[in-house]
């Protein structure tokens, strides 16, 4: 005979697994009553004022769904945008060209695909899910937009863009159609009066290159991360005013120590890597141009924000909440699956730009400017393979650019006391005893134009370091010289007085030395971030041009204190 008593926990539990299959087949039967929906409905003017600013990137603004219908709630939207000069006319902007319906003619459908934007939508489902899990990317859908939409979506957001993103493009009004996604800043099937909070992280790229064809020159990449090499361009370029601690290498680790610095060093200087949403709203980071730091004010305003989310004293707060976010990461192992994708990158881009060239029928350059006998055939053997591999190993470098480009969204719910059943992942934080139930989505997967290739290159190649820096005297010389000379990795340390640049050629972290001349002048600037250039000798000149400086101290590192005797208290013995 069979018991069929149940105690109460045991149907509470049984009932919240319910409860919470219920909201989600209801969620999921609404997705599928909204794409028949879709299907002749076009976006008029009138429908602009239901669309708030949410972001943006390089290619497209994302804007986020704040009326009610139930088409739409949920949802946010990416709409092109076009460069405001130069930019070419929509036709060739949007269409894919010859080469790329060759490179990508094996996903259904591509090749008469009317333009890039579909083609896109279409490279994210065929390739990019596949690849990650289709549990973790939403593909989207397109909605129809008429031009007065555009048009009237343009002036709402023109006052919350950053200013150099509204001077770099606009919004591309020529285009008939946007692509519809998921609000993944909120958690799918929430019932209302239930908070959730979610974090966008920007990964970069995870792992260091080993391909036999990076040159000797370029040797720093094997030890050094791209991003950290990029933040010294960047800072030159005066992209960004402050240098991030974070290491892409220290998220992709494994290492539970080294994740929870990674998501640290992310909030302490977020830049465009790392922003906040608590119940679909933006709390922490920048929209669009990023936040380079956190400031007091702010880390006190996202700390009095987390209260409906965690369960912890003022003061305390935050760090719980970076601990779940590393917490999710690390016992999660979404970033594993990314980092596989990351590394279909193993010709590096040296050895992938032949196959380039190959593939769209011209001369290799590259090629042209080698000397060396030994490594120009290196090279020239990427040359002589059979077309359809140079079609692979282009191919796969793209896919890794995505990879290394896209976003991670994990959103979390906390889960009542006693409520044990979800269809979810859960995380349980020990610090607060909360459990959450979160939900992981890899975003911005945009198909990656072929041309770049020629533009990856180009950036590949500026790693040397040159710093501006006061040297007045020898004293400066020799302090310089001291601290820089401490790094790791450096095979050459050129000054030039006259002109106050120290030059740093090697396998030395650019982040490093400007932090080390700043210690001595904090007024050190990054000159420029390139490749080491070979001197040419002049057999004329055998001599060596002497550079005058003064042989006496600086007035900035002799310093002298003038004090009056009223100062000194003497003492006398009677």
């Amino acid at each position: 005979m069979v018991d069929l008593t149940l105690n109460k926990t045991t149907l509470e539990q049984k009932f919240g697994i319910i409860v919470h299959r219920f909201v989600s087949l209801n969620f999921e039967i609404t997705e599928r009553k909204t794409v028949s929906k879709m299907e002749g409905l076009v976006l008029e003017e009138k429908d602009a004022g239901d669309w708030a600013y949410r972001g943006e990137g390089a290619r497209n603004l994302v804007l986020a769904y704040t009326g009610s219908s139930p088409s739409f709630v949920g949802k946010v939207m990416r709409v092109q945008k076009v460069p405001r000069v130069g930019s070419p006319g929509s036709q060739s902007a949007t269409a894919l060209s010859e080469n790329e319906r060759v490179l990508w003619k094996e996903i259904d459908g591509i090749v008469s695909c009317p333009n890039k934007e579909i083609a896109a939508q279409l490279y994210v489902e065929h390739v990019m899910s596949p690849l990650l899990g289709s549990k973790y990317v939403d593909s989207g859908m397109r909605v129809l937009v008429s031009r007065e939409f555009l048009e009237s979506i343009e002036k709402n957001i023109l006052c919350e863009r950053p200013a150099w993103r509204v001077d770099a493009a606009k919004v591309d009004t020529d285009c008939d159609s946007a692509l519809l996604m998921s609000d993944h800043s909120l958690f799918p099937g929430t019932l209302k009066g239930v908070p959730c909070i979610s974090v966008e992280i920007k990964p970069k790229c995870g792992f260091l290159p080993c391909s036999r064809f990076i040159s000797e020159g370029n040797a720093v990449k094997r030890i050094i991360s791209r991003f950290r090499m990029h933040q010294t361009l960047k800072l030159h370029q005066g992209e960004i005013s402050e240098l991030s601690e974070y290491n892409p290498l220290d998220l992709f680790s494994k290492s539970e120590d080294k994740i929870r610095k990674a998501i640290n060093d992310l909030f302490t200087t977020p830049q465009n890597n790392f922003r906040v949403f608590l119940n679909g709203s933006l709390i922490f980071g920048g929209l669009g141009g990023g936040a380079d730091s956190t400031n007091v004010v702010t880390s006190e305003a996202f700390e009095d924000a987390l209260k409906p989310i965690i369960r912890a004293d003022s003061g305390q707060r935050t760090k719980n909440f970076l601990q779940l976010v590393s917490e999710t990461v690390y016992k999660s192992g979404i970033l594993d699956q990314l980092l596989e994708v990351q590394k279909l990158d193993n010709f590096d881009i040296e050895g992938a730009i032949h196959a380039y060239y190959d593939i769209i029928s011209e001369s290799c350059p590259v090629c042209g400017e080698l000397d060396d006998e030994e490594v120009l055939h290196r090279y020239t053997s990427l040359h002589s393979i059979p077309m359809d591999k140079s079609l692979k190993i282009v191919k796969d470098y793209l896919v890794a650019a995505t990879a290394k480009d896209c976003s991670l969204m994990i959103s979390f719910r906390p889960r009542a006391d006693g409520d044990l059943g979800s269809p979810y992942n859960e995380v349980h934080l020990e610090s607060t005893n909360q459990t959450f139930d979160y939900k992981a989505s890899f975003i911005d997967l945009d198909l990656k134009p072929l041309k770049k290739m020629g533009e990856y290159y180009e950036l590949d190649k500026k790693i040397k370091t040159v710093v501006s820096v006061e040297l007045h005297c020898l004293k400066c010389r020799k302090t310089v010289m001291k601290l820089i000379a401490t790094i790791e990795g450096i095979t050459s340390i050129v000054l030039d007085p006259s002109k106050s640049t120290v030059t740093v050629i090697g396998e030395a972290d650019p982040v490093k030395i400007i932090k080390k001349v700043r210690k001595f002048r904090k007024s050190a600037a990054v000159i420029s971030v390139g490749p080491p250039k070979e001197e040419k000798k002049d057999e004329k000149k055998d001599e060596k041009k002497d550079v005058s400086y003064s042989t006496k101290t600086c007035q900035r590192c002799d310093v002298w204190y003038v004090i009056g005797e009223d100062y000194y208290s003497y003492c006398s013995i009677m």
